[in-house]
């Protein structure tokens, strides 16, 4: 693992590149990001995401207990239903199904954990249970 950039510019593309690189339907923590550049600064990614995160897939980058970006749940439930992203539904929330959704760049496209979790090697497969279509689904639980 590289050291993370001193230079608070070379930070932030070195996190738009580890974000670009988050395939379609996977996601990466604050935490998981920063690790990937030599860092433990997860909340300096935030801070990255927030100020310049409008032209990246910012909807990828979540918090580390599956939940998405705060004050853009709605709008990060409509990528995660385009892009197929693997849920788990509770009785008034959902969240991101972190084992199968995480995704960390030595991975390829494979899921599992990005410390290589029980599911890493495996195919990611549809979430049988996810129907995005399916009318009780939650439209903005929050």
């Amino acid at each position: 693992m590289s050291a993370a950039p001193r230079d608070p510019v070379d930070f932030g593309a070195a996190v738009a590149d580890v974000v670009r690189s988050i395939p379609s339907g996977r996601v990466m923590t604050y935490g998981d990001v920063a690790a990937v550049l030599g860092s433990r600064a997860s909340r300096a990614v935030g801070k990255v995401m927030a100020h310049e995160g409008a032209d990246l897939p910012w909807w990828r980058v979540v918090r580390s207990g599956g939940h998405p970006p705060v004050h853009h749940e709605a709008r990060a439930l409509e990528h995660y239903r385009v892009e197929g992203t693997p849920l788990v539904h509770g009785a008034t929330a959902w969240r991101l199904d972190m084992r199968r959704a995480r995704w960390s760049p030595d991975q390829g496209g494979r899921s599992g954990t990005a410390t290589g979790g029980a599911d890493a090697g495996r195919a990611s497969r549809p979430d049988p249970g996810y129907d995005p279509t399916d009318p009780g689904f939650p439209t903005d639980p929050f």
